[in-house]
């Protein structure tokens, strides 16, 4: 869904272009809108004032006495606001790209200005230059369909719950301790008489607060409880369908939940044209620094999928111990087995990356990693 990448230079029908850069945050929109031609001018409406916004496009054809078939392209960073604004736009008949943050040039002087409205004029005259034909000015978010966006709603509101349930037991244990009491097991059965008989060892006020805390906790356990029931039913039926998630269950090491957040990240409805697309989206792609006698690598960029990177991380030590005959782990122990703690730190990213080609390449080529062991059955929940 959306504008592709050369949409925006491929149409040279429509010889008259506005060009529209828009910097968001939660109170305001700044706008700079041009021609291209001359300076942009610069508005600012409240944030989501979408009618202003045609409001300013109207504004901008008649100072830049624009007229006929008016070609409007525009852009905006990737945050917060999501994709709800590419999504309208495109409904407009105003073609957008959404940027990735991370690839915006910047200033390498130790000091820059920085506001909202430079932030804008910045974006307006890259946008020019990106339709003029310079694609690698920076990088443009594929932007998924509501339907995958919705996808990836049930497994994040999960990982958030997790640390949140995690959050409650951690504090009523940090609040028992202020008096020496040890609260080894927290929630669960029998929990609640527990807490009663904690009633007499702990001031009032004290055990008042835990008391809320253990509220909330119930809570929060009761949401992952239907949460789990609802992926558990989507898993089932994605096992069904088989695809991607049936075939990455298939291989040792890689269980339900990975498989999950693989398929509805980055599996389920990205497509890359190579390898250095596919880690460049999560963010394992290498960072090597070479400038005049200094030379020596960075680690990887971070500038992607922090959820996938992760999980990846996870896997690659998964890996090594239910692969140890694949390639991979061979590969991983001839280089990083003999080294320290540090070193396989370091080796376990650059397993990982190579873990993730790898994985693209079964899913897509249907080429099992070398060495690999599949899995009899996959499992469900």
């Amino acid at each position: 869904m959306g504008t592709t990448r050369q949409a925006l230079v491929d149409d040279t029908s429509v010889v008259v272009r506005l060009y529209m850069a828009l910097e968001l945050s939660g109170a305001k929109w700044k706008v700079a809108i041009g021609d291209g031609k001359r300076a942009p001018s610069q508005h600012t409406l409240k944030a989501a004032d979408v009618l202003g916004l045609l409001g300013v496009v109207e504004k901008a054809k008649k100072r830049c006495k624009l007229t006929g078939a008016v070609r409007v392209l525009s852009c905006y960073e990737a945050g917060c606001d999501g994709f709800w604004l590419h999504r309208w736009l495109l409904e407009q008949g105003i073609d957008n790209v959404v940027v990735d943050s991370s690839s915006i040039e910047v200033n390498r002087r130790a000091r820059r200005a920085k506001s909202d409205g430079l932030d804008a004029a910045k974006l307006y005259e890259m946008l020019v230059r990106y339709a003029a034909g310079e694609q690698r000015v920076w990088r443009v978010v594929r932007v998924p369909t509501v339907e995958q966006e919705d996808a990836r709603r049930l497994h994040r509101e999960l990982e958030r719950l997790n640390k949140e349930r995690n959050a409650h037991v951690s504090r009523m244990r940090s609040l028992a301790v202020l008096h020496n009491v040890h609260l080894e097991r927290v929630g669960g059965r029998g929990w609640g008489l527990r807490l009663e008989q904690l009633q007499g060892r702990l001031p009032a006020a004290l055990w008042q607060e835990i008391a809320r805390e253990s509220r909330r906790l119930e809570l929060v356990t009761t949401q992952i409880a239907v949460v789990e029931r609802s992926r558990k039913e989507q898993l089932e039926a994605m096992l069904k369908q088989g695809g991607p998630l049936a075939a990455l269950l298939r291989l040792r090491a890689i269980g339900v939940q990975s498989a999950w957040v693989l398929v509805r990240e980055l599996f389920g409805w990205r497509q890359f044209g190579n390898r250095r697309e596919l880690a460049g989206c999560v963010g394992v792609s290498p960072s090597p620094y070479d400038s005049g006698d200094s030379e020596h690598e960075q680690g990887i960029s971070k500038a992607g999928n922090r959820r996938v990177r992760s999980l990846l991380v996870e896997l690659a030590w998964l890996w090594l111990r239910y692969q140890p005959h694949s390639a991979l782990s061979q590969w991983f122990a001839r280089r990083f087995g003999s080294g320290g703690k540090r070193m396989r730190r370091i080796g376990i990213v650059a397993l990982a990356r190579r873990l993730l080609v790898a994985l693209w390449r079964y899913l897509e080529q249907g080429v099992i990693p070398p060495g690999a062991q599949l899995k009899a059955q996959p499992a469900a929940g």
